[in-house]
């Protein structure tokens, strides 16, 4: 399905962006892993590519331009062609929003929102040249529905819903389709977070707090890789009648 087609994985060191890597692995294409933690990028592109023929590892802040310039070049570099992104980079700050300070509101809106932007503008002038690709963003259903705690986050994975339509378009008579996916309730270190964040101020144990969040009617947590899975499809040509969209990976928990 994506045989010998090379993409951009960002916040690929663990949790969805090592499923999202390991399910382009599985249908034959090749990853360029980015991250702010390059030890950890490594460690997952050594576990998911022993070979280290299908995967390279960079170290980059999505928010910074200069940094995903240089990322893109780099994996031009060393693949020799591009076809498209996952913007899976992201952050997330708990507080009630009374209390959240201007510096962790801007910093989840630099990360989730300005970061995808800049990585899907620097790979999308390389698809523009190359006559096409594909672009897959990772929102939330926070963007949906939205969650207690989490104003800065809500707002920005919406906003990451907004972009998606944006980008697919205009640039869809370029070739570039653009899709968003929108996880909820994925077994992975972030979730971990939430309910250790929530743990004292709900005066319960945090792993009985994570028992409780995975999708009802899954009866379980999601897993990295079946949302990895879900993307590596909307990277494929097989995905070309599904354009501007905000797919939910939830279990069935966000209804629209």
């Amino acid at each position: 399905m994506l045989a010998g087609r090379v993409y951009l994985v960002t916040g690929a060191a663990g949790g969805i962006g090592a499923g999202i890597t390991q399910a382009i692995l599985d249908e034959g294409g090749l990853v360029a892993l980015m991250d702010l933690d390059l030890d950890r990028a490594e460690r997952v592109a050594a576990m998911v590519d022993s070979e280290g023929s299908s995967t390279c590892a960079f170290e980059g802040d999505v928010s910074s331009t200069s940094h995903v310039a240089a990322v893109v070049r780099e994996t031009l570099d060393r693949f020799g062609r591009l076809d498209g992104a996952v913007n899976n980079a992201g952050t997330v700050t708990l507080d009630e929003a009374w209390d959240a300070t201007g510096g962790d509101w801007n910093r989840q809106l630099d990360v989730n929102v300005t970061g995808s932007f800049l990585v899907a503008q620097a790979v999308g002038v390389h698809l523009k040249a190359a006559g096409g690709g594909a672009i897959v963003n990772v929102s939330s259903n926070c963007g949906k529905v939205g969650y207690r705690n989490m104003a800065a986050y809500n707002a920005s994975k919406a906003a990451v819903i907004g972009l998606t339509r944006s980008l697919s378009m205009e640039w869809a008579e370029l070739g570039i389709n653009v899709n968003a996916v929108c996880p909820g309730g994925v077994d992975t270190p972030m979730l971990r977070g939430v309910a250790e964040w929530l743990s004292p101020r709900l005066d319960m144990p945090a792993d009985e707090l994570l028992s409780g969040m995975g999708p009802a009617q899954l009866g379980r947590r999601v897993s990295p890789l079946e949302v990895g899975k879900v993307i590596a499809f909307l990277l494929s040509d097989d995905a070309l009648i599904i354009r501007g969209q905000a797919i939910n990976v939830d279990g069935g928990d966000t209804p629209y």
